[in-house]
């Protein structure tokens, strides 16, 4: 029978190191109750930041000095609580340290609403009077930027102490998703029990019995439609509180006050749309393509994730992807690539599935730890992408804190997804110029294609349908489920013209936890863009030939600005314009070359 093992079963060294951050739960409490008292220090500022150049430093100073370690905090909470979710005991921690979260936020609101009653040729006489602040010269235009959708102290402190509220839609769908629901336990070609699990679903769409794959499909999604008043009450929700808090901010839509907090033009996400619709005729061919190289007469929903060579492909150990990865890096420079090898011998992974592991993967830590890495690690080429994809994200952060304060450490997803998509694509090139194998090759071509057409083409899929859906709550019109379900079935027909789309796969949307964070997705596809963008400036000639060390030195210098810059500007350096749709339009050209070279393989 295919097991899910408990946590104390898997070997210590694929773990994260999170006593490298706490010892011990007792100091996580010992640094939770200081930085709970230090919280109370701000007040005593409220009503005088700007009164000299002084004060306006040490308030600053301040709430990053507690920021920080609220953050760290916070970070091992979340860390320890998505190890095992069922764990009541570090549910309680998490569930702390956001309250504590949002108390520092609520404490330190009224700091921008009294900055922004500077104008820019006040602040830059403070400076002149008190150099260090300098160091606050980006933050404040930021701050200064945003006047028009601040509110009072009072209100602001009001949104943050109700950001908890606003929030709990995704604690919700979290805990619903990853610790109470269970789902189906299927039988495979040989007669044995196979759990089905969050983690290993898509995993499973790729088994070449295709018998298997439907049942393993149907039984997922029968389990979803369960809780289908549920989970669209709880999304319904969601959207309103976006939609609500965008009102209270002084925007006309949710959409601009989510790209205006990164300064994005909502132009960018138009142009997105615009242009993948403009080649969905690659994707029906990508669609048409995996039909004829199955055998089959029409492509159902759970043939969809099946490989173009239809078997599951080969089996890749942690150990050994590790190693690919590693050694895929070398065009980004010696430095770069060995920092990546002693994180991992450094513990940043943790890398194996166990019972009530927060599922997916992602990258965390904070200024003052190391990185950390959750994985739920399957043996296959995809967990081998993704570990590549969040060591990009990873090293981002490594390399931003070497070199940015405090206040500039962290980084908005827009420019996120192109340091984890760039480490994405260098994988692929690697792996083609070195491995051999016929079959190993076709995979990793497979993979790639796979990666664009879930990055690029699904994402923005789900960028048209939260753009819907909220527009819909704007209108004033009911979010029902069998709303979403249309609105989300209509989007998979077009996209998926020459597939069955039938009607389990319009629920879809109920899997989706990005979607509890909104206009989030759209940034995962203008990442591959940008990032295909810079790995061709870095290998000019392609796989194999000499990498340009100067475009590679542009992109790492783009890793250690943080937030030190606005998005846009920050891909300009790594020589890339994102205000255009020109690297949308190359990242799906090279979609379409890739899909002729596997074409030429299959035939």
């Amino acid at each position: 029978m295919s097991s899910v093992p408990e946590r104390s079963e898997i070997d210590q060294e694929y773990t994260w190191d999170l006593e490298s951050v706490y010892a011990s739960d007792d100091d996580w409490e010992e640094s939770y109750e200081t930085v709970a008292e230090r919280v109370e220090e701000l007040q005593h500022y409220e009503g005088q930041v700007t009164d000299d150049a002084e004060t306006l430093l040490s308030v600053l100073e301040l709430r990053d000095s507690i920021m920080r370690e609220v953050s760290t905090v916070a970070a091992y909470a979340r860390m320890r609580r998505d190890e095992d979710t069922t764990d009541q005991q570090y549910q309680a921690l998490a569930a702390r340290a956001q309250s504590l979260a949002a108390d520092a936020q609520s404490a330190a609101s009224f700091i921008d609403p009294e900055l922004q009653e500077l104008t820019r040729e006040a602040f830059d006489e403070l400076v002149e009077a008190e150099p260090e602040l300098a160091t606050y010269d980006h933050y404040v235009d930021d701050v200064l930027r945003m006047k028009p959708h601040t509110r009072s102290a009072e209100v602001e402190e009001l949104l943050a102490d109700l950001s908890e509220v606003t929030g709990a839609t995704s604690d919700v769908y979290n805990m619903l998703s990853n610790a109470d629901m269970t789902f189906p336990t299927v039988e495979d070609a040989a007669g044995q029990p196979v759990e089905i699990t969050q983690s290993n679903f898509t995993n499973l769409l790729k088994r070449p019995d295709r018998e298997f794959r439907r049942r393993v499909y149907e039984s997922y999604f029968d389990e979803w439609q369960s809780m289908r008043n549920t989970v669209a009450t709880t999304y319904k929700n969601s959207v309103k509180a976006d939609v609500k808090t965008a009102r209270a901010r002084n925007y006309e839509t949710a959409r601009e006050a989510a790209l205006d907090g990164p300064n994005v033009p909502v132009e960018v996400y138009d142009t997105l749309v615009e242009s993948v619709n403009d080649n969905l005729d690659k994707l029906h061919r990508h669609t048409e393509l995996k039909r004829r190289a199955l055998d089959v007469d029409d492509l159902q929903m759970w043939d969809l994730y099946m490989p173009l060579t239809g078997d599951e492909g080969p089996t890749v150990e942690y150990d050994q992807a590790a190693e690919y990865v590693v050694d895929a890096l070398e065009p980004l420079g010696e430095p770069y690539q060995s920092r990546v090898d002693e994180g991992l011998d450094s513990r940043w992974v943790d890398v194996y599935e166990n019972e009530g592991k927060q599922s997916g993967a992602y990258s965390s830590g904070t200024y003052d730890t190391q990185p950390f890495i959750l994985m739920n690690y399957q043996d296959d080429i995809s967990s081998m992408y993704t570990l590549a994809h969040e060591l990009g994200h990873s090293m981002h952060s490594q390399l931003t804190k070497d070199e940015q304060p405090f206040v500039y450490s962290g980084y908005e997803i827009f420019v996120a997804e192109v340091a984890s998509t760039v480490n994405e694509a260098l994988l692929t090139n690697h792996l083609l110029e070195t491995v051999d194998d016929p079959e190993f090759r076709t995979h990793v071509l497979n993979e790639f294609l796979e990666r664009v057409r879930s990055t690029l083409y699904r994402q923005t899929l789900f960028a048209e349908f939260e753009h819907e859906t909220h527009r819909l709550e704007e209108a004033g019109e009911p979010l029902t489920p069998d709303r979403l379900d249309e609105l989300y079935g209509g989007l998979k027909a077009e996209y998926y013209e020459p597939a069955v789309v039938d009607d389990r796969i319009a629920r879809e949307w109920m899997r989706i936890p990005h979607f509890y964070r909104a206009f989030y997705v759209y940034q995962y596809a203008t990442g591959i863009s940008a990032a295909l963008a810079i790995v061709d400036g870095i290998l000019p000639d392609g796989a194999g030939g000499e990498p340009d060390r100067d475009a590679a030195a542009s992109y790492r210098e783009f890793l250690r600005q943080g937030s030190r810059e606005y998005p846009l500007d920050l891909l300009r350096v790594a020589g890339v314009d994102m205000s255009s749709a020109d690297p949308i339009d190359r990242a799906l050209s090279t979609y379409g070359d890739r899909l002729d070279e596997l074409e030429a393989l299959l035939e």
